[in-house]
């Protein structure tokens, strides 16, 4: 599989809402509480202009996307989402890598990632770890886990 990681351009963003839409529900959750993520799992046309995005691409075709807010030396993964179907092909890994790379060209020493829980065991495999856990910003009272993966400075 050859995977291409491009930035998205304005045309794209609603359907990459709804890849993080798909990607999002693939943990089982009922429909109340996928309505209550919608606002969180879409793109803006404004975060083309305040954050890194990234789109992972195979034969033309978007199957994943990442997202990175930087603050000072901290980089925050606001979204990864990988295409249900490419689940465990190396594309999540890819936008990983794409992140923490763009997290220290631009001087974070640090990627913080407030996960679902369901996909807390992938980014530590990648060697996050846990710093605590942060209430949900679409669900009143849900906590997720919060992790950390340490960036060597840019050089």
């Amino acid at each position: 599989m050859l995977l291409t990681i491009r930035p998205p351009t304005i045309d794209e963003l609603s359907g990459l809402s709804d890849l993080c839409f798909r990607s999002k529900s693939v943990w089982g959750y009922d429909e109340e509480f996928m309505k209550a993520c919608r606002g969180e799992l879409s793109f803006q046309p404004r975060d083309l202009e305040l954050t890194p995005i990234a789109v992972a691409e195979c034969d033309g075709k978007p199957i994943g996307v990442a997202q990175l807010k930087i603050v000072d030396d901290e980089a925050d993964l606001l979204k990864l989402f990988v295409e249900p179907s490419a689940l465990r092909s190396g594309t999540g890994k890819a936008l990983l890598a794409w992140a923490t790379g763009v997290a220290k060209k631009l001087g974070a020493s640090r990627l913080t990632i407030e996960a679902d829980p369901g996909a807390a065991a992938f980014y530590r495999r990648m060697g996050a770890y846990d710093v605590g856990q942060v209430p949900s910003g679409s669900v009143p009272g849900r906590m997720l886990p919060k992790l950390a993966m340490n960036l060597c400075p840019a050089d």
